[in-house]
């Protein structure tokens, strides 16, 4: 597995556009005829490291198996790493001469949503392909991204529904709380509406944003504490902070005695990992929503869940064989489709390979059976809502039916 590390990619002593202008030169020269080379753009140092830096190792692990299988189209995978260090314009420097120096099939890669944002004029003007394992705001469809994850229809929607209703706590006022970028603010734009839709005033929500690595949430949490005690029905907290705010954010809310039974928080990033090293006895009954939870049932996400553990230990993976979160799994599921589409192209021309997208299906550790159309590039996804527990993770509090069909643009925002 090959690493294109910072210093690789800038050159000592150079920024900007003399960085650009002189990082092609370190690119090693392409791999041997007989494989195909995939990359990843997960940062391993920064705000975002300890989430992204896992999905590197993921990627590999999934290649791996489809080495072991013989491969694509008969050649095998190569997998280029990288650190855009969680610096948003260097995903894009990266992507750039992966796809223009090293020649890469697809890149796998972003986790925040500015971050995909550089990169897609990147995928769009080289016409590559970018597999992007998060879930998201939507109102986007490039024919350049295969968004993986879930647009807010899908995921978002539903979790506010279940705390809104009957079986969750009847919430009627809402704190939105979130890193100030994209994903955040188009998130609570479009909750706006969809509140607004339902006939709640705006009087009823209130929102708030952090930088990037923000730690020091007291003075808010002391605000969400007195938005609380006002009167006007149940108030929940929408958590929309990403990377090391989340858990420096539960800390203070648990360090404050504000538990789930008297203010829910709905953490729309919150995943396993955030909650490693916490004190999770005082934030149990928390939310998240993803299209993964690890306690998912059933005997695929068991054997996945056994084949991080073993991969972790096999090839010394710095980071817990325990935990698994939902965009390992959908990184793990990308390459799989990408393997998939390729061999039914019989080619890695990315063109052809976006052709045989439309009528693909994985069944994936999550239970659900992963498909796509040729409407667009987004993939159907089951939906989890868990709960925080005592063990440093989350129950199945409720999962959909089915895999709903991906709804690209919301009509709230």
């Amino acid at each position: 597995m090959t690493h294109l590390t910072r210093r690789g990619v800038l050159g000592t002593g150079l920024s900007g556009t003399a960085a650009l202008l002189a990082a092609p030169a370190l690119i090693r020269p392409a791999f041997a005829a007989d494989t195909v080379k995939l990359g990843c753009l997960f940062s391993s140092s920064g705000t975002m490291a300890n989430l992204e830096g896992r999905l590197n190792h993921v990627v590999r692990m999934a290649a791996d198996a489809i080495n072991g299988r013989g491969g694509v189209n008969g050649r095998q995978i190569e997998v280029l790493t990288s650190d855009p260090a969680s610096d948003w314009p260097l995903y894009a420097q990266v992507g750039r001469q992966m796809l223009q120096q090293e020649k890469v099939a697809a890149l796998f890669g972003c986790w925040t949503s500015v971050s995909r944002k550089s990169v897609l004029p990147v995928v769009e003007q080289n016409d590559g392909l970018l597999f992007y394992p998060l879930h998201f705001e939507g109102d986007e469809n490039s024919k350049a991204v295969v968004y993986v994850n879930s647009p807010p229809a899908s995921s978002v929607l539903p979790a506010v529904d279940y705390l809104m209703g009957p079986d969750g706590v009847g919430a009627k006022r809402f704190f939105m709380i979130g890193s100030d970028y994209v994903w955040p603010r188009t998130i609570n734009k479009q909750l706006k509406g969809y509140w607004t839709s339902k006939g709640i005033p705006e009087s009823a929500w209130r929102e708030e944003y952090v930088p990037f690595g923000f730690s020091n949430f007291q003075t808010l949490v002391n605000q969400v504490r007195s938005f609380a005690s006002q009167p006007g029905g149940q108030a929940i907290v929408v958590l929309t902070v990403v990377g090391s705010s989340i858990p420096d954010f539960l800390r203070e809310f648990a360090n404050q005695g504000i538990s789930a039974t008297d203010v829910p928080i709905l953490g729309l990033d919150m995943v396993e990992a955030d909650l490693e090293g916490l004190d999770t006895a005082k934030l149990v009954g928390h939310l998240n929503c993803w299209a993964y939870l690890q306690a998912a049932k059933g005997e695929r996400n068991q054997k996945f869940l056994a084949d991080w553990a073993a991969y972790v230990k096999a090839k010394n993976v710095p980071f817990s064989a325990e935990t698994v979160i939902d965009p390992m799994v959908s990184a793990y599921d990308s390459v799989n489709l990408w393997a998939l589409a390729a061999a039914k192209a019989g080619s890695f021309a990315v063109p052809e390979v976006r052709k045989a997208f439309a009528g693909l299906s994985f069944d994936d550790p999550s239970g659900y059976t992963l498909t796509m159309t040729g409407e667009n590039n987004y993939v159907s996804r089951g939906v989890f809502i868990g709960s925080v527990n005592e063990k440093r993770g989350f129950d199945v509090l409720w999962q959909s039916p089915n895999a709903p069909k991906p709804v690209p643009f919301s009509p709230y925002g």
